[in-house]
């Protein structure tokens, strides 16, 4: 059970990394930002490739410890403790400061989508921690 639900959270993860690459494009982030302010517009660049690449890596880090059958306990435990925390915050940001406001399908339906992740994780860590 514990693989399934990293699976789910890690396909999830890996499919918000990767879509969020392009977000700055398909959004115009940039349209937003005076050109002038280069540092600014060279930080949320910096900010959004680590940000999609840290969500695809964790992804697939989980992937290969959950189904890669080399990893030990403890490093499956660590990895889905950060892992976990990631998604907890996540859903803790959705909370205080929503996103996706516009629309309010929208605004919930990305808390819904952060918490099952957030939950698949966390019982997937609960699973381990018991077995």
């Amino acid at each position: 059970m514990a693989k399934i639900l990293v699976t789910l959270g890690s396909v999830v993860s890996i499919g918000f990394g990767g879509w969020h690459f392009f977000v700055p494009t398909l959004w115009r982030w940039y349209d937003y930002m005076d050109p002038a302010a280069t540092e600014l517009v060279v930080a949320v660049r910096a900010t959004n490739v680590f940000f999609s690449l840290s969500l695809v890596l964790f992804g697939l880090i989980n992937l290969a410890f959950a189904w890669g059958g080399q990893a030990n306990r403890f490093a499956l435990i660590v990895v889905l403790s950060a892992t976990s925390l990631l998604w907890a915050v996540r859903v803790a940001m959705q909370l205080a400061y929503p996103q996706g406001t516009m629309n309010s399908a929208l605004q919930y339906g990305m808390l819904a989508t952060f918490i099952a992740v957030a939950l698949c994780y966390l019982t997937a860590l609960a699973l381990t921690l018991l077995s």
